[in-house]
């Protein structure tokens, strides 16, 4: 008899207009030619030394940004889209045969993370459509906070009545905070809406108490008494320095961890691992790497979901389709993670500063998908637990799951797996082993989760996109401008880290994975080199025309439609993609705003600081970003008013920048209005003239910013002074 033939679980498929794509990117090629052959050519050796460096200044510029247009091309190239087949998983697989999962969720300070939000991410993933017997919710708290504890252990009482309730009503999203705040009240008086309000005040009485506690910044004795759990802050020095806490706040193989309609409820643990002042904690990948390991001891599920703690679980039904991936008979074995979009929840019609990365998660990461597999992005994805403990892939590899070799022995009670386990969670456990190395999240980078899934797609694996209808998970967008460019500086910085060391991809990639994929990481790990070449073209045009040096062609020249082809084009295809995403034209021109502040201040940062460190000057931090802001803040951010309000000498370039391109708009404006024969005056600059209107153009909040608003969210007057000192004294040896 024949082996059985499964129909696939998963499908996948080409993106649409990618021959014509293609043709924009020929066309832009050949421009590209064009124009390093016209700067050879025309090259000013007898028009002065200052003419001639400029001038080879911009010849390099845009070499670079022809290197960079290739690196995104291979991107684009061959992007895949997948679609899952969820009604073949169930036909397949009873509930009670399907695999254990656990989930993690890390959070790292109370203040910057509010517990309430941390819970609404922890009862959303309580909550997801799937066997709670299966499902093992972690809560890391690297801030080792009793307030954290507290709130945890409001949410495992309230997930008695949460559970039941998204069940019966198909509550998307199930977490209780945004799905209150997005759902009318029902006005009839049925016993649905009766139970629907009684749900709503539970859940605001329980959100009470927790914002209660964090005001007094301290649990009241008489709380204390109800949980052995606070027992273990007695002996807590300082967040940087305590012992191993782990609690099992419900023991789901326990048969009283029911729910009030008598189902089982998630296993759901509290851990704050072992700190001490001696020893590196290694951020982030140090947390889940003790998860990784006390999970393998308590639930050992064979995939294992993370997500940060501000990105809520939007999609009841992203387990089974993760698992249509790795399930699949006959490509699933391959697979070592299923990576979800990281979207957002509080962006604004617009976006106003980009958040949303529409082009990144729309097409780029569906071209990494092309290309052998996207990266690993930190949060919303689901890995294979064997992968990152470090297995390497075998072409002969089979994946079985059995009950008791995932999932402990149901002999030993909670208060022996704590004992048991505290030890993983120690600071000196991983001394002379392989984790952070060849185990569990690579240490040594601040972005761990990019070095992590390229070290995973080295060992043979192969990764997976998905990116669905209704998003998975959605998480807190920076709120102000100064986050968000912070945010980016980090990102940058430690992906411009790895290119550097010897997880470059060109070379830790060599003959392990596709050469089209090593291209596709540079598109990200060179991201701070940007900045070298965007500084030199949003500066030295502006001051070459305040002194009268023309780099560019006359507008009368047939080499001006070189330059103009590329600009328009790159423009268009730039606009068509993202109003393809969803996106709007307004919300396009914000993204290329932020596009071009992130490339001055972020990548500018990071470059210089990545290139400090190499020579010991500095140290890479880790820095979380704020996920609260007040309420005028809030405000101006709904409204699309961008915030700066807070002196940084990231405002100071900023500033600067624009205040020169307006300074030498307005004398390119002069001499055309004041000159005998301005049609020669815009003959000569009309593109540098055009390029600095453009910047002036975006950079028109700005200039609202230092002139025109009175509110706190305005420019500070600090970097105003600062920013037309700078600017007028550029112009000043410009002209003389």
């Amino acid at each position: 008899m024949g082996s059985r033939v499964h129909l696939p679980l998963f499908e996948t498929r080409l993106a649409n207009g990618l021959l014509f794509f293609r043709f924009y990117a020929a066309s832009i090629f050949i421009t590209i030619f064009f124009i390093c052959f016209y700067r050879l050519t025309c090259f000013p050796l007898q028009q002065g030394k200052i003419q001639s460096l400029s001038w080879f200044g911009m010849f390099l510029s845009e070499l670079w940004f022809g290197f960079y247009f290739f690196t995104t091309v291979v991107v684009r190239w061959n992007p895949v889209f997948r679609s899952t087949f969820k009604s073949r998983l169930s036909s397949r697989y009873a509930e009670e045969a399907l695999p254990g999962v656990d989930i993690f969720v890390c959070t790292a300070d109370p203040v910057i993370e509010p517990p309430i939000m941390v819970i609404n991410t922890v009862l959303s993933v309580m909550a997801y459509d799937y066997p709670s017997e299966k499902l093992s919710v972690y809560l890391s708290d690297d801030g080792c906070s009793d307030l954290m504890f507290y709130a945890l252990l409001e949410a495992a009482r309230f997930s008695r009545v949460w559970l039941p309730f998204c069940r019966k009503l198909k509550v998307e999203p199930r977490s209780p905070e945004i799905y209150f705040r997005n759902t009318v009240e029902p006005s009839d008086d049925s016993a649905v809406s009766q139970r629907w309000l009684l749900i709503k005040k539970s859940y605001e009485e329980m959100k009470m108490r927790i914002e209660t506690m964090a005001k007094l910044d301290k649990i009241p004795g008489d709380i204390r008494k109800e949980h052995k759990g606070f027992r273990e802050w007695h002996f807590v020095s300082t967040r940087h320095d305590h012992q191993s806490i782990l609690q099992i706040i419900i023991d789901g193989r326990d048969p009283s961890s029911m729910d009030i309609e008598g189902k089982p409820l998630p296993t759901l643990v509290y851990l704050a691992r072992e700190k001490r002042p001696h020893y590196h904690h290694n951020f982030k990948a140090g947390a889940l790497n003790a998860l990784i390991r006390v999970s393998s001891r308590i639930s050992n599920a064979p995939f294992i979901l993370n997500v940060d703690c501000d990105m809520f679980s939007n999609n009841s039904e992203a387990i089974r389709d993760a698992l249509c991936f790795f399930l699949d008979e006959e490509k699933g074995r391959e697979i070592a993670y299923v990576q979800y979009p990281q979207s957002f929840d509080n962006l604004t019609e617009n976006d106003i500063y980009g958040n949303c990365s529409r082009v990144r998660t729309g097409l780029e990461f569906a071209g990494f998908d092309g290309n052998g597999g996207p990266l690993y992005n930190g949060t919303g994805c689901f890995h294979r637990r064997q992968t990152l403990c470090g297995m390497k892939y075998r072409e002969d590899f089979k994946f079985e799951w059995k009950p008791m070799e995932y999932g402990r022995n149901t002999k030993q009670s909670a208060n022996v797996l704590e004992q048991s386990s505290k030890a993983l969670a120690s600071c000196s456990f991983e001394e002379n082993t392989q984790w952070g190395k060849e185990m569990g999240l690579k240490y040594g980078s601040i972005v761990e989760n990019i070095l992590t899934g390229l070290s995973i797609q080295c060992r043979g694996w192969r990764s997976i996109y998905f990116n669905p209808e209704r998003k998975a998970f959605l998480g807190v967008a920076p709120k102000t401008l100064l986050q968000y460019l912070i945010q980016q500086k980090r990102w940058a910085e430690g992906d411009f880290q790895l290119f550097l060391s010897k997880y470059c991809p060109l070379i830790y990639g060599h003959k392990r994975i596709p050469l089209k994929l090593q291209l596709s990481y540079c598109l990200y790990f060179l991201w701070a080199v940007n900045c070298l070449a965007t500084l030199y073209y949003v500066t030295v045009p502006s001051l070459c025309l305040v002194k009268g040096i023309p780099l560019f062609p006359k507008m009368s020249c047939l080499w001006v439609l070189s330059f103009a082809y590329a600009m328009i084009a790159s423009c268009m295809q730039s606009l068509g993609e993202f109003l393809c995403c969803g996106g709007t034209i307004q919300g396009w021109l914000n993204d290329q705003r932020t596009w071009m502040f992130k490339r001055t201040t972020s990548y500018l940062f990071a470059f210089s600081d990545t290139i400090m460190s190499m020579f010991g000057f500095s140290e890479s931090t880790f820095v979380i970003t704020e996920k609260v802001a007040d309420e005028e803040i809030s405000q101006r951010y709904e409204q699309e008013v961008m915030e700066f309000g807070t002196p940084s000498v990231m405002f100071t370039v900023l500033t600067t920048l624009a205040q020169l391109n307006l300074f030498s708009c307005t004398l390119g404006i002069r001499k055309v209005v004041t000159d005998d024969v301005p049609i020669k005056i815009l003959d000569q600059f009309g593109l540098q003239m055009i390029l600095s209107s453009v910047l002036v153009l975006l950079n028109l909040p700005i200039y609202q910013g230092l002139f025109f608003r009175k509110d706190t969210g305005k420019m500070p007057s600090s970097v105003t002074y600062k920013s037309n000192v700078y600017a007028l004294l550029a112009c000043t040896i410009a002209m003389y």
